[in-house]
């Protein structure tokens, strides 16, 4: 049996220095809306700074350049955890599939099979 407070809230599930059922500012539009704002601001400085060696470890492998540490660290502080290391894995799965699509000739077409007189008989 859960007890209420005197301004209604219920114990149930309580714990931990936040009021229950309080909702986080991150999740709500205006903190969504920043948090998407310094995250692109980011990956165009990724994307802006592409010719230039990364050097800065991200989360999921990660690397960009030196020039975009100031808008890193903005993201990250904008953002949750879990949803930089989000962005960071769809980040990174979209360049390597478009690293694939756009790689040389090796990739592309059809298999070269070996021909069978590499074959032993």
């Amino acid at each position: 049996m859960s007890t209420l407070s005197p301004d209604g809230d219920s114990d149930y599930g309580g714990g931990g220095g936040e009021a229950a059922g309080a909702v986080m500012a991150d999740v709500l539009s205006k903190g969504r809306e920043a948090c998407y704002k310094a995250r692109d601001a980011f990956y165009t400085c990724v994307e802006k700074h592409a010719d230039k060696k990364p050097t800065e470890i991200a989360t999921m492998g990660l690397l960009y350049p030196a020039d975009c540490k100031k808008s890193r660290a903005n993201f990250v502080n904008s953002c949750r955890p879990s949803w930089v290391k989000h962005f960071d894995r769809q980040y990174s799965a979209k360049k390597r599939v478009q690293r694939l699509l756009d790689g040389g000739d090796d990739r592309r077409g059809p298999i070269s099979l070996p021909q069978p007189y590499t074959f032993k008989q």
